[in-house]
């Protein structure tokens, strides 16, 4: 499905909206807590707060000042200290970073040039700027570091310092637990959505036979039967590395998770709780996930499946932008945007379920696929190969589906995700797959 094309009017309008929602939540979270508490790295996985902010601010630059717009560099001196590919996380806390203050006072600075930039826009000459794709860019940019941010709240220690209303109760999902997908040929990614990155890209038919996948996400408690089973104890269930990787880090539940007795309680941005049963299994990495699937009979997901549950329309043949249609993601459709921190109970969201009946596909938690991170045929690198090219292969597994934390922007039927099989500081889940019609 191609989004219709915009009037200048619109898509101007578009991205000041988008953008100005990306820095209100980057606030918030850069002033949900004292400076120390910025400066400081609160895991080596992470990069300290400020540094995000800064970086934030000096890509936003870059891109739309420089690149687009053709000005001179505003702090060329700071361009190393914020290129993410210079400096490991684990060597940014030693380096000479803006502070706090300093740090919000230039991205703002920024941001005011860019709202200037936007109101004489052109939004026609260059693949950049066609349809505003830059602002878009820089939109999904910024909110890929808000979900950044706030693992780094997860991971910190101390006191809470973000609230947010908890999903709507749901009544006990009964319905079926698996759906079956009907084999045949699919349209994969797309060649027409404006703001859609280069990895997404381009659309071309995939065949892919029949299948069942589970109609909701893996539950804790499904996951807790896993554990009592002995899952994390029997070789059997785990891949070569996998069981390496368990034995070496003695992984016995997923992460923030310790037993209290009798119960399982977990630790989510700064209060302890009991594990909620019916939530979607969280903070597991794709060796956890796969061993599961094992353990169940079953396996993951390929990600050419996910996407055909996800997006493939029955009545048409073709394929939707999102699980329920065409149409942008709602809070009825989809747990998106750090609307709550939390994932919703298991089946919850049915007016964004699939046609086939496959529930929260979009949003609540990232789901591990089976398949390595590799371009689609015909794949060409823009605007850098840093952003998916240096990390095509096999050391790279791909989610589908964004989280609770993840907003729409950068959240669609076609938008990969991917990272180390070790990785569970993320907020990342999966559901299970077979193969076969019967």
């Amino acid at each position: 499905m191609t989004e219709p094309a915009l009037d200048a009017d619109t898509l101007r309008a578009r991205a000041l909206a988008t953008l100005t929602t990306a820095r209100e939540r980057t606030t918030l979270l850069t002033t949900c807590v004292e400076d120390p508490d910025l400066t400081a790295q609160h895991s080596p996985l992470m990069s300290p707060l400020v540094w995000d902010l800064a970086h934030i601010g000096n890509q936003e630059e870059l891109w739309l000042l420089r690149t687009v717009a053709g000005r001179e560099a505003m702090r060329p001196e700071i361009d190393g200290l914020y290129d993410a590919f210079e400096h490991p996380r684990s060597e940014r806390p030693s380096l000479p970073l803006l502070p706090p203050a300093e740090a919000r006072k230039y991205a703002a600075e920024v941001r005011g040039r860019v709202t200037d930039l936007l109101e004489s826009a052109d939004f026609h000459g260059t693949r950049l700027t066609e349809a505003g794709f830059a602002f878009g860019m820089i939109a999904q940019h910024e909110q890929q570091h808000d979900e950044t941010m706030l693992i780094t709240h997860q991971l910190r220690t101390g006191p809470q310092a973000l609230t947010a209303p908890d999903p709507d109760p749901a009544p006990l999902f009964t319905g079926p637990a698996e759906v079956l997908v009907p084999g045949g040929p699919f349209t994969m990614g797309t060649s027409g959505e404006p703001w859609a990155l280069d990895n997404e890209r381009p659309a071309h038919r995939r065949e892919v036979a029949p299948f069942h996948i589970d109609t909701t996400p893996v539950t804790n408690a499904a996951y807790q039967t896993f554990i009592d089973d002995g899952g994390y104890d029997d070789e059997r269930w785990w891949t070569k590395e996998g069981w390496a990787h368990v034995r070496r880090h003695g992984l016995h539940a997923p992460l923030f998770w310790h037993r209290d007795g009798a119960q399982w309680l977990r630790r989510r941005f700064g209060i302890t709780e009991v594990v909620p049963p019916d939530e979607p299994v969280l903070h597991v990495c794709w060796y956890e996930a796969d061993a599961y699937a094992r353990w169940a009979g079953r396996r993951l997901p390929t990600e050419t499946e996910w996407e055909k549950a996800a997006r493939f329309d029955p009545a048409t043949g073709g394929s939707m932008r999102y699980p329920w249609g065409d149409a942008d993601p709602t809070p009825e459709h989809a747990n998106l945007g750090q609307r709550h921190l939390r994932p919703a109970p298991a089946g919850s969201y049915p007016q964004g379920a699939s046609p086939l009946g496959v529930r929260q596909l979009i949003g609540d938690v990232w789901e591990w696929t089976a398949s390595d991170f590799l371009p689609y045929p015909g794949f060409r690198a823009f605007p850098y190969k840093e952003y998916s090219e240096v990390f095509f292969g096999p050391e790279h597994k791909v989610l589908r589906g964004g989280s609770f934390a993840v907003d729409p922007v950068a959240c669609r039927g076609t938008f990969r995700n991917w990272d180390y099989p070790v990785r569970r500081q993320i907020f990342s889940g999966f559901r299970t797959a077979r193969s076969g019609a019967v």
